[in-house]
């Protein structure tokens, strides 16, 4: 019998959680790095927006922790996020949520348990489920460097504008690299400010042709558990097909390796441009995961 408990205080989360976000950091690493991520701005005073948010474990009858979910995207639909649990435990958070009055629309993730949340959060207030997007965790194997046109280089404030402008406009273009007609991609949009400090971390890298034109971005997470994961990963339309992509990616990640991190990103299994420059590149799958709505 597994039992789960939720908190809205990230820190809280984190107390009981570390320990199994580190046995597992490359799988963890979306948990991970958005709950670093959400201490760090409540440290600063950040109010979160009027979004759901919460962190979720699931605890054995010996008190282990035995999965982990959380929802604190502030984008719409506002997908939790499941990381493997069992589906009686997912079964649970539905009923808890449909308690308390939280309607729910999306739900990301490891599929089993994504699914069963899905299923009985339908059959407690009607809908439908359907997959919106599919896929894939990859790590980072045995690197090989690929060359490009141009030059790697980090983003500076000047850069700002158009690197805003490109992040926003990821979910549009990630669609139309899956073929999916039609379909509206839930991604986060970031103001100036916040795509700031992202760059004034060394977040974001930038590749440039040889006259010296942005033609690509690069952005990458701050290092959780040993852990850093790449992503986005945008070249706008008018700049694919060269090489850019897979220049940058692999220079990133050779550098973040140097450092002494293991790396890791995501990709959507319906895009096959992407999906081979990574494992051309050395990234090799870790597990699959899944997108899904509730339509009502």
């Amino acid at each position: 019998m597994t039992r789960v408990r939720l908190t809205p205080d990230p820190r809280a989360f984190l107390a009981v959680a570390g320990d199994c976000l580190a046995a597992d950091p490359v799988g963890t690493t979306l948990v991970a790095t958005v709950t670093a991520r959400a201490v760090a701005d409540d440290e600063r005073g950040v109010v979160p927006g009027p979004h759901p948010r919460w962190w979720l474990s699931v605890h054995d009858d010996d008190g282990r922790v035995v999965g982990l979910a959380m929802r604190s995207a502030p984008f719409a639909p506002f997908p939790a996020y499941l990381l493997p649990m069992p589906e009686d435990a997912a079964v649970a958070l539905a009923r808890l949520l449909h308690e308390r009055g939280e309607s729910l629309a999306a739900v990301n993730g490891a599929l089993g348990p994504a699914r069963a949340l899905a299923d009985e959060t339908v059959r407690l207030s009607g809908g439908t489920v359907s997959v919106q997007e599919r896929t894939r965790l990859w790590e980072l194997g045995e690197l090989v460097d690929h060359r490009a046109p141009g030059r790697l280089r980090v983003a500076t404030a000047d850069d700002v504008p158009l690197a805003t402008a490109w992040w926003n406009a990821f979910g549009e273009l990630a669609d139309e690299m899956a073929g999916r007609v039609g379909s509206s991609h839930a991604s986060e949009s970031l103001t100036e400010e916040q795509l700031a400090a992202r760059v004034e971390a060394g977040l974001v890298w930038l590749w440039e042709d040889p006259d010296g034109e942005v033609v690509h971005l690069t952005h990458h997470n701050l290092p959780a558990y040993g852990v850093v994961r790449i992503g986005p990963v945008i070249t706008p339309r008018e700049h694919r097909r060269r090489g850019y992509a897979s220049a940058a990616v692999a220079q990133v990640s050779a550098r973040l390796r140097a450092e002494g991190h293991r790396v890791c990103l995501f990709t959507d299994r319906d895009n096959p441009t992407s999906n081979r420059i990574y494992a051309t590149i050395g990234y090799r799958p870790v597990v699959d995961t899944a997108s899904l709505v509730i339509t009502r």
